[in-house]
């Protein structure tokens, strides 16, 4: 152990690290010293002051197209998606693409009146415009925020150093920076290598997965529920292997990591069991097809239809609009009632009473065709309606119907087939009855035995 501590403190001193980047600073002093010598040249002045003409004319003509282009695009409604984007990039851009349309063939008429020497700042200028303007039209490929703009500040910064001739010192400087741990050696280059190539590979894997999900889900003969786990390993392995390769890729030796995912997966067994049982629960959920999106579910006092199936939760929106994240291993482990597991028709039931003077074969056939008369209830599915029981003020019954949309809501078709059967009785005269009690005033009874034992015995 201290003697890799001490390959590490031995790998970069700070003295060393400090005349690295003395040589390096005073290598760049030098080489500005010749620029401003060139610059004060005749024809490096021209150059300078035709390039500022060529940013004071592109920023007058982005005042006077950007809002003439602007309405044109809002003009074009039916074009694809892909193409207005490119066009508000464009828009967004038009100063740059204005200062790249406008150098070049300058320097190109340039060339052919005078010496080709004579336009080196400007081609140097062009150069600049021109690779700053690709990479910014290249990382709108991105579509985490964050990661765009790393990616496109550093692709600004590398490319302005290539551009400058300056690579080499700026990578002589980020690799005198470096770590020894045994046989393996980490600078600030690999570093960046290794940023540079795993932020394209998860680009382009981001790119492929984004293609082949949309042909996976355009496939009617895979189920939704293989469609998400054709999905999920599909994603997994294509990120998994970007890092892996990105890593190899920079010289990285992944024989360590062997080591690294032996102790991860023993922190995932006692940490994170909970977080493990959900991932396995909905690798499980998944497999089974037990439940799929768009599939009807009653779990507690939650009702709702499943809107997607992630890692590690479900997602199930309700009626009301609200969104429930429910843990795949609840799904495993509780009940669950899915109403549109094997079809979507489902049986629902409602009671209600009527008075025992109302004939019970008459209330029987009036129900069923008040059920039948509102617009969800199959009317090719039988309807049944039964006596339960006698009860104190009314005759009980139960009345069976079937729908095949459970996602429209179950509350709203009950009132919905309540109300046709308010209807429907009033039409045909037959009463719902109520309870009703007679109540007797105890003070009075008394007054009234006191005063019949009074007049029975007058000498009291």
């Amino acid at each position: 152990m201290e003697e890799d501590v001490k390959d590490i403190v031995e790998a970069v001193t700070p003295e060393e690290l400090a005349q690295d980047a003395q040589e390096i600073a005073l290598s760049l002093w030098q080489k500005g010293e010749l620029l401003l010598q060139d610059m004060a040249r005749t024809w490096n002045l021209y150059q300078l002051l035709i390039f500022a003409v060529i940013l004071v004319t592109a920023h007058v003509l982005s005042r006077v197209l950007g809002p003439r282009l602007h309405d044109w695009m809002r003009a074009r409604e039916g074009w694809p998606k892909w193409r207005m984007r490119f066009l508000v990039l464009l828009h967004r851009r038009l100063r740059l693409l204005l200062v790249v349309l406008i150098t070049w063939p300058v320097i190109w008429i340039m060339r052919e009146v005078t010496f080709s020497h004579r336009t080196a700042i400007l081609e140097v200028a062009g150069k600049l415009a021109l690779s700053w303007l690709v990479i910014a039209i290249l990382t709108r490929l991105i579509s985490n925020s964050f990661l765009r703009g790393t990616v496109r500040y550093v692709g600004w910064t590398w490319a302005t150093l290539m551009i400058l001739e300056l690579t080499g010192q700026a990578r002589q400087l980020l690799d005198s920076a470096a770590l020894s741990f045994g046989d393996t050696r980490l600078s600030l280059w690999m570093v960046f290598q290794g940023l540079m190539i795993i932020g394209l590979l998860i680009v382009v894997a981001r790119f492929i997965s984004r293609t082949t999900s949309e042909r996976i889900r355009q496939n009617e003969d895979i189920s939704p529920s293989m469609q998400v786990l054709a999905l999920k390993v599909m994603q997994i392995t294509l990120y998994g292997a970007a890092f892996f390769i990105g890593l190899k890729a920079v010289g990285v030796d992944l024989t360590g990591l062997a080591v690294l995912s032996g102790a991860i997966g023993v922190g995932l067994g006692f940490g994170l069991q909970k977080v493990v049982s959900n991932l396995v629960s909905g690798v499980i959920i998944l497999l089974d097809k037990s439940i799929k999106p768009g599939d009807v579910i009653s779990l507690g006092e939650t009702f709702g239809w499943i809107n997607s199936l992630g890692a590690r939760y479900v997602s199930v929106v309700t009626r009301d609009g609200r969104e429930y994240l429910i843990p795949n291993e609840d799904l495993i482990t509780g009940q669950v009632v899915n109403w549109s597991h094997s079809n979507d028709y489902v049986r629902l039931d409602i009671y209600f009473g009527t008075a025992y003077h109302d004939d019970p074969h008459a209330v029987r056939r009036i129900a069923i065709e008040a059920a039948k008369s509102v617009d969800r209830v199959l009317d090719w599915k039988p309807a049944v309606c039964h006596i339960v029981g006698f009860g104190d003020s009314s005759v009980d019954y139960i009345l069976r119907f079937w729908i095949s949309d459970p996602t429209g809501g179950l509350t709203n078709i009950r009132g919905n087939v309540y109300l046709a059967l308010w209807d429907a009785f009033q039409e045909h005269g037959i009463s719902i009855p109520f309870p009703q009690r007679e109540v007797k005033l105890l003070n009075e009874q008394i007054a009234v035995a006191h005063e019949a034992r009074h007049t029975a015995d007058p000498a009291d």
